[in-house]
């Protein structure tokens, strides 16, 4: 068993409570933070989920929507089985580099 970690982002849900329904509303709030992002930024940042996001701008999100960091992100955790195909080995986890093996060419039978 494997632990698989992710995670939900509830920018747009947080936003909307506030009645901010326009992503370009964030853009001067996030201004007034010292934070410069373009329109089209703020747009993927509420309506995509970030894959990298710096704390200052978590921290300022925080800050204009009055919450805390877990309000915004919500990890999910869960025990996943590791897939295997049918006929195939189990995976070795730390399997140390083997060496090259030499190539064996035979000579097909010829009765």
């Amino acid at each position: 068993m494997i632990r698989k970690v992710g995670y939900q982002w509830h920018l747009r849900q947080l936003m909307a409570q506030r009645e901010m329904f326009a992503t370009s509303d964030l853009v001067p709030k996030l201004a007034e933070r010292g934070i410069t992002l373009s329109r089209e930024q703020v747009f993927r940042l509420v309506t995509q989920v970030p894959q990298r996001l710096s704390l200052d701008t978590l921290a300022a999100l925080c800050d204009i929507l009055e919450c805390q960091v877990a309000d915004l992100i919500e990890v999910t955790a869960e025990q996943v089985a590791e897939r295997r195909r049918a006929g195939e080995a189990p995976l070795l986890r730390a399997a140390a580099p083997s060496a090259p093996r030499r190539a064996v060419v035979r000579r097909p039978d010829l009765s």
